[in-house]
């Protein structure tokens, strides 16, 4: 198991402890603290992070802003990937690809889901991750795929 999905197991049944682990990852990414994500459930295979609609992610029209989007898919997507491909491996976001659905207002739900199970390899190769973001209604007001590149861990 990663150490990021121990720490998450460890800390989510504390009170607070979403929050907190929230705040521990925004720590070591700091640019992902913009959208103060909420954790709701890691576990190989998926992510689910809640973002807040507040002003701090506003655009001009007063809707959550289309890059604070885009972090949530990172993130998520991020996150999802570190716990779910094999522990020789290691990934990097290669690409994303977004479609704009709807104005997204209010509490804002992230979930990012592989296309295919990650499989140990002696190369690199690309490794989808679908990413669908909802309002508290369920509609559905943002969907991302990005890329991950996978290679093996460097030796030593």
């Amino acid at each position: 198991m990663s150490q990021t999905l121990s720490l998450y197991r460890k800390l989510v049944s504390l009170p607070g402890g979403r929050w907190l682990y929230g705040r521990l990852i925004c720590f070591k990414a700091p640019y992902f603290a913009t959208i103060a994500p909420r954790f709701v459930a890691l576990e190989p295979g998926r992510c689910t992070v809640d973002i807040r609609d507040r002003r701090r992610v506003h655009n001009h029209i007063g809707t959550v802003h289309a890059i604070a989007l885009c972090n949530a898919a990172e993130l998520t997507a991020g996150m999802m990937t570190d716990v779910s491909i094999p522990s020789s491996m290691r990934w990097i976001p290669k690409g994303m690809t977004v479609e704009y659905l709807a104005k997204a207002k209010g509490r804002l739900r992230a979930e990012a889901t592989p296309e295919a199970a990650a499989v140990e390899a002696t190369s690199g190769y690309a490794w989808p991750v679908n990413i669908n973001v909802r309002n508290a209604a369920g509609d559905a007001v943002f969907r991302a795929r990005i890329d991950m590149w996978l290679s093996p861990r460097k030796q030593g």
